[in-house]
């Protein structure tokens, strides 16, 4: 089984729903999700996106230090500051790549608003994970 390794600063949207996905979705990858300042809570619109396509989840927001192993065969940064944070992987890394998504926490409205903001990038991670995990 390979593993992959999805990196944010604060581990509560972006990297959780993309971990989420993998797991549901991918069952020849194991993923996992980390940030370099977790928040200490995944974010609840977050969960919502996800289980408004069957995905259940129920990650925890950690550190990248907290993390089982430091050895992925891909490591992928979700956020540009988590990208400039960790230019290089302390552990062993088949393959680095940088994809960013707008981090849908700082999205402003009302919660409906607010949550297809979460809806858009969920459906951007749904197109971008294959190519990722394909190594295209």
């Amino acid at each position: 089984m390979k593993t992959v390794l999805f990196l944010c600063t604060g581990n509560s949207c972006r990297s959780q729903m993309a971990e989420a996905i993998v797991n549901a979705r991918y069952p020849e990858w194991k993923a996992y999700s980390a940030g370099t300042k977790p928040a200490g809570y995944v974010n609840e619109l977050a969960l919502e996106a996800l289980s408004e396509i069957g995905i259940t989840h129920s990650g925890e927001s950690k550190h990248i230090d907290e993390l089982p192993t430091k050895d992925f065969d891909l490591v992928v940064t979700v956020c540009d500051s988590a990208a400039e944070e960790c230019p290089v992987w302390p552990g062993k890394a088949g393959r680095r790549v940088h994809h960013g998504f707008v981090d849908p926490a700082k999205a402003e409205g009302t919660r409906d608003e607010r949550k297809q903001v979460f809806r858009q990038v969920r459906g951007e991670m749904l197109e971008a994970i294959p190519k990722l995990l394909g190594g295209e």
